[in-house]
């Protein structure tokens, strides 16, 4: 199988076409010919020798595919071979092929190709694990997701609107923050010229966020917990700002704030297959009736994965960068 393979650590243009055996599948797995495969941060960390696989993953980049089911393992019987899924897997996306466990897959919604289907298992199980187990997201409190505009954002944005949240995001320009207010956000700030404390005070008479999901970290600990609401709840993704910073523990006691954080890549099967099932009970039929939807900004062939990867650097996009097989 044709697959795409980091050469040696570094810049995108390290990324190259090669080739490896057809995997097998294991008890409980599905070998899927892939389709498509989303483009994700973590892909850029891996290629930059930041972010090695967990133990046991394959070391081709993508965390997630969507494609029709060519075999199956032992114990693999929540699909047949034929159906059309998307996945969420540890490595091994950038393939023609790739190996999925089947508590990590979930049916292509209804209304949607394979390749907007493979954009969505990465950032969905992202957000769900975070925003409404962790942080515990309920109808009616506010929520602040920073980088409105990114994958993650736009998912987020979209499914706290429809489960009924109010929705504030940043982003990093006007024509960002205009793609933000489409998706579900009542009110778009331009982190470049805006102060986001400020704002969401103001609109929120005062009080803050009840929940902030951030994957800048740094500096940005500070002016959080500022905004944050009595019993607010901050969560850490990504730290693309620094993994250090200060922190007032007063305002954290005396707001009673949680601040927490997760990575999902390396956690078990059984943790992932809840967040999967969650995502089939509660986000699933909102894809399907159009209340919540994938937001592809553009598409490149497997042989062009460097220039995903460049545009993924660049942040110019709006939404999810997807590879074809």
């Amino acid at each position: 199988m044709r697959v795409v393979e980091i050469a040696a650590p570094g810049g995108p243009e390290v990324l190259r076409l090669g080739e490896r055996p057809r995997p097998r599948p294991g008890p409980g797995e599905v070998l899927i010919e892939v389709v498509a495969a989303g483009v994700n941060r973590p892909d850029v960390m891996q290629r930059k020798g930041m972010y090695p696989p967990p133990a046991g993953a394959s070391d081709i980049p993508g965390l997630e595919v969507a494609g029709k089911i060519v075999e199956q393992g032992d114990g693999a019987g929540a699909f047949s071979v034929g159906d059309h899924v998307c996945a969420l897997v540890a490595g091994g996306g950038y393939a023609e092929l790739c190996l999925a466990p089947t508590a990590q897959c979930l049916p292509v919604p209804t209304g949607l190709t394979d390749i907007e289907a493979a954009s969505l298992p990465e950032t969905f199980f992202t957000v769900w694990s975070n925003v409404f187990d962790r942080a515990g997201l309920r109808p009616g409190e506010s929520f602040l997701v920073q980088g409105g505009s990114s994958g993650i954002g736009v998912a987020a944005i979209q499914i706290a609107n429809a489960l009924g949240s109010r929705v504030f995001a940043t982003a990093g320009s006007q024509d960002k923050c205009a793609a933000c207010v489409r998706l579900g956000a009542q009110r778009a700030i331009n982190y470049r010229s805006e102060d986001f404390v400020a704002i969401v005070k103001a609109e929120t008479g005062g009080r803050g966020v009840d929940v902030i999901l951030d994957m800048i970290g740094g500096d940005y600990l500070l002016r959080e917990t500022a905004a944050l609401a009595e019993d607010g709840r901050l969560v850490f993704i990504n730290t693309m700002g620094g993994a250090k910073t200060t922190v007032n523990l007063l305002e954290i006691m005396v707001k009673r704030l949680t601040i927490t954080g997760s990575t999902l890549r390396s956690r078990p099967v059984t943790v992932k297959a809840e967040i999967a099932r969650r995502l089939q009970q509660h986000v699933w039929p909102l894809l399907e009736v159009g209340k919540v939807k994938p937001v592809v900004y553009r598409t490149f062939p497997f042989a062009q994965a460097a220039q995903a990867h460049a545009l993924m650097e660049s942040s110019e996009h709006v939404g999810k960068i997807v590879l074809l097989a």
